[in-house]
């Protein structure tokens, strides 16, 4: 009978085990693709310990060297750049949305060292002290969860230390979603009016009565050609998005983009005003010239500059600023000599007038698929979130008008 090997106190080594000259434990075993390694410690408890947890390992398909090495980060590109499905546009805000919030920090940690815990505490670092909004949080989980998901399915993981970590966190008092405000019909008339009857804004008013006359998102909006327009049926063919991001180092920053669901390719109709505000455009644009752009083969731009370029969103964006900021100082000074409470407008953007159309769209229609097939939501939820928020004051302007009409004497 074969003598078993003992360490320098006596204790009897296991197979693959031996004790050094130097007094540290090793441990060395074979992987899946039949690669030696070892693994050291100080003494033998901790060593089999290390052990342990090889064999259950390797007895459950993952693979112990490669999970104690790999990183966030290294885990995160393997997976990006095996979504082949993904659009170029969402592709960039992915990955710019991990290098600006991850790499440098979580992205940095061993992946096999990361609990749930961890990912918890992680999240609720970025809402309650780097002062993060939801939205963003979500937008991490949605790419660190299917990335450390691909990782378990790789033999790299055992478990995904993502799962079930927002979903707590939306439970808790610090996930307060701000939800995108609509103007009021008042404000919405009081900014109307100021851009109206300011002739140095004469050109942005198509545009702007576009947005808010069809709900297109920006990028639809300054994307449409004319000859997406349908005068005789009164029409818009939404088909494509203008973005404007560079999508690699070689790309310039305009690209022409296809809606990422199907409900974003629809047709919307043409109301009087919006009508008439691309005839508008169209007679402008015969004196100032037509725009000569092409970009990635598109071409015949309905709104561009007078250079003949296309208008691109911060141009836009820019542009409500400057009018809500020089609305809000008239408004102010008005205010103050007729002894009045001024009407104020809020700081929003163009995607504001997306969903002021929508809202007051909400008000005067009931059916939910029409108004979900003109906004071109994808999930109908989501109409249904708009839709009970313009009811609710609905409700209020309802019951305000029942006032003395209930309660008869």
């Amino acid at each position: 009978m074969a003598q078993s090997r003992k360490d320098s106190r006596g204790y009897a080594l296991r197979s693959g085990e031996c004790q050094r000259s130097d007094g540290r434990y090793a441990y060395s075993y074979t992987d899946k693709n039949r690669k030696r390694h070892t693994v050291y410690a100080s003494d033998l408890v901790e060593l089999r310990k290390k052990e342990q947890k090889i064999r259950r390992d390797l007895e459950d398909g993952l693979d112990p060297q490669r999970a104690e090495r790999i990183t966030v980060n290294q885990i995160y590109d393997a997976y990006i750049k095996q979504k082949y499905d993904l659009k170029p546009t969402t592709r960039v805000n992915y990955i710019y949305t991990y290098d600006h919030y991850v790499r440098e920090s979580f992205g940095n940690r061993r992946a096999a060292t990361i609990r749930f815990t961890d990912v918890k505490e992680y999240y609720y670092n970025l809402l309650t002290q780097e002062g993060f909004s939801p939205a963003t949080v979500d937008n991490i989980h949605t790419q660190l969860h299917p990335a450390f998901q691909m990782a378990v399915r790789e033999g790299i993981l055992r478990v995904n230390p993502a799962s079930g970590a927002l979903t707590e966190i939306k439970k808790s008092h610090v996930w307060v979603k701000t939800k995108r405000k609509s103007l009021t019909v008042a404000e919405q008339k009081a900014f109307m009016n100021y851009l109206f009857e300011n002739h140095q804004y004469q050109g942005w008013k198509p545009i702007i009565t576009v947005l808010i006359g069809t709900g297109m998102r920006i990028g639809e909006c300054l994307g449409l050609r004319w000859q997406d327009l349908d005068f005789d049926n009164r029409s818009i063919s939404v088909n494509h998005n203008l973005v404007h991001r560079r999508l690699d180092k070689e790309g310039g920053c305009l690209h022409i983009s296809t809606p990422k669901t199907e409900a974003g390719t629809r047709t919307i109709p043409m109301i009087q005003e919006v009508y008439d505000a691309f005839l508008e455009e169209y007679q402008i644009q015969q004196i100032t010239g037509f725009c000569t752009q092409e970009i990635d083969g598109y071409s015949g731009f309905v709104f561009a500059s007078s250079d003949g370029t296309v208008t691109i969103p911060s141009e836009v964006n820019r542009m409500i600023h400057t009018v809500t900021a020089g609305y809000n100082e008239e408004e102010t000074a008005n205010a103050k000599k007729e002894r009045r409470e001024p009407l104020l407008l809020p700081d929003f953007s163009a995607h504001h007038l997306r969903h002021t159309f929508c809202t007051r769209l909400c008000e005067n229609e009931t059916n939910l698929k029409v108004i979900q097939s003109i906004m071109g939501h994808k999930d109908i939820q989501t109409t249904m979130d708009i839709y009970a928020d313009c009811t609710d004051e609905k409700k209020k302007e309802v019951l305000s008008n029942m006032e003395d009409k209930i309660f008869v004497i």
